[in-house]
């Protein structure tokens, strides 16, 4: 049943999610707050910054106006950046009528607060101007989704109508999605691999191989395991899509902004140039800084973390820092 749907942010994943729903044959206003990015979707259909040599469909209407894009939608689909959740929702709140349904496709967690996306729009969209909430998430890369590569995520809710809404929406031939119903354990494995995707990056840009690469994506899901679960999550949630799926995707390819962020401090890059360089928002900088905080109030050991914290923030070296994790008293594995 063909839908209205209105995309707030125009980045490389939401221009992609738009996409999809509009070759699904769903009405899409993709909204954004630059004025020349979205003439350009409407003049040229196209989003060069964030997808080079990607046609939009035509059928796509970018929209300058929060008001216009969600006026009469059927679902709100959030992909902004973590930072500007809080503000687009408030705007949000004070604009929308009728009762659509919520869906983010952002990954992190809030500064200071700790707070989970999810928990953030229902602080600021009162139940009444809404229908459920709904996370979109798990290993994909906006790049290959645009290309129509195969691609499979997850759709968690704590309502599973709502969660089977969003599966219909966006299935079709290349983009499968499966439901959840472990909210905490999906927006949990989406924020926290970012952490270690930066590792990963600075393991490579350090000059270590694979046997590196898969040492810190393994004990990386145990310290993603071992916080979401003392959050309330389900563990198993960790060896899905969400967790395990999307730890392996962002580790492991160029197309990710944290992978290359890491890549580059490990290549002696400083943070300030890494970041002025991306040309992009960065995710995981602010959630190793949220996730460290969130770890010491729950005490809940996250070795990995605390190192990339000690080299973000604290301005360690990172080859020490490298060294030092490893010099680390011995563990047992499963120990949880």
């Amino acid at each position: 049943m063909k839908q209205k749907i209105a995309v707030l942010g125009p980045g490389s994943w939401g221009t992609a999610l738009a996409q999809v729903l509009s070759e699904n044959g769903h009405e899409v206003n993709l909204w954004g707050n630059n004025p020349a990015q979205i003439d350009e979707i409407n003049t040229y259909h196209t989003n060069r910054h964030y997808l080079p040599d990607i046609k939009i469909p035509e059928e796509i209407k970018g929209v300058k106006d929060l008001k216009t894009a969600i006026a009469g939608v059927d679902a709100i689909l959030f992909v902004v950046p973590t930072k500007a959740i809080r503000t687009v929702a408030k705007q949000v709140a004070e604009l929308v009528e009728g009762r659509p349904y919520l869906i983010h496709a952002s990954k992190g967690l809030e500064q200071e607060t700790h707070k989970r996306i999810s928990e953030v729009i229902a602080e600021e969209i009162a139940e009444e101007k809404r229908k459920e909430i709904i996370v979109l998430s798990g290993p994909s890369h906006a790049e290959e989704v645009a290309v129509h590569d195969i691609t499979t995520i997850t759709a968690a809710s704590e309502v599973e109508e709502a969660a089977k809404y969003v599966q219909e929406l966006f299935m079709n031939d290349y983009f499968r999605i499966y439901t959840n119903n472990d909210v905490i354990g999906v927006e949990t494995g989406a924020a926290l691999k970012n952490i270690i995707a930066i590792g990963a990056g600075a393991i490579a840009g350090l000059g270590f191989g694979d046997d590196a690469k898969a040492a810190i994506m393994t004990r990386g899901l145990a310290e993603i395991s071992r916080l979401g679960v003392a959050m309330g999550a389900n563990p198993l949630t960790f060896i899905g899509l969400s967790g395990v799926g999307d730890l392996i995707v962002t580790c492991t390819s160029v197309h990710s902004r944290n992978w290359r962020a890491g890549n580059m401090l490990g290549k002696g890059k400083s943070l300030e140039n890494v970041l002025d360089n991306m040309g992009m928002i960065v995710e995981g900088v602010a959630t190793t800084k949220a996730a460290m905080e969130l770890a010491e109030s729950l005490a809940v050991d996250m070795p990995i973390t605390a190192t990339i914290y000690s080299v973000l923030y604290e301005g360690k070296d990172i080859q020490q820092a490298a060294k030092e994790i490893m010099l680390r008293d011995g563990k047992v594995e499963n120990e949880f």
